[in-house]
């Protein structure tokens, strides 16, 4: 027997239909998504904070790599932690739920970085040419002050 609550796979024809079907109020998906709500608040509150922030960035690749694994051990014991078998061996459901979430959190500090980046650099360009007005005010203050005070050659005496 069938729960007609329950989405046939026929039925599903599409990303958002696959979400659709997806019953939210799991527990364990719950915890999902409060736990991506907490990786990406991390990722925006942390953004002046370069060294947590590679730490978080490779852990969360760190967990994308192991998707697969992730979804294998999942689909063994699915019974355990879901009310349905949402894990199929082509990885659908972890890719949508798990990873793209944390692979969106990755671009954020990628974005960041690049513009914490551009912004130094523009930093760094602007000291430098202050550096470089600096120098030739100083340059042209000097030689103002030669050709007003000629040096004086004074004859030689043998």
């Amino acid at each position: 027997m069938v729960d007609p609550q329950l989405t046939r796979t026929e039925d599903i024809i599409g990303i958002w239909t696959f979400l659709q079907s997806i019953d939210w109020h799991d527990p364990w998906l719950v915890g999902l998504i409060v736990f991506h709500v907490a990786i990406t608040l991390m990722t925006l509150l942390t953004r002046n904070h370069s060294n947590f922030q590679v730490l978080l960035f490779f852990i969360l690749l760190l967990l994308v790599y192991f998707s697969e694994s992730i979804n294998e051990i999942a689909a063994n014991n699915w019974s355990l932690f879901s009310r349905q078998q949402y894990f199929d061996n082509q990885g659908m459901f972890i890719s949508l739920v798990f990873s793209v979430p944390i692979l969106l959190n990755c671009m954020i500090m990628v974005a960041n970085w690049l513009w914490q980046s551009s912004q130094l650099m523009t930093k760094l360009k602007t000291a430098q040419l202050r550096q470089q007005a600096q120098s030739s005010r100083l340059q042209r203050h000097q030689q103002a002050q030669q050709q007003r005070n000629p040096p004086i050659n004074h004859p030689k005496t043998d």
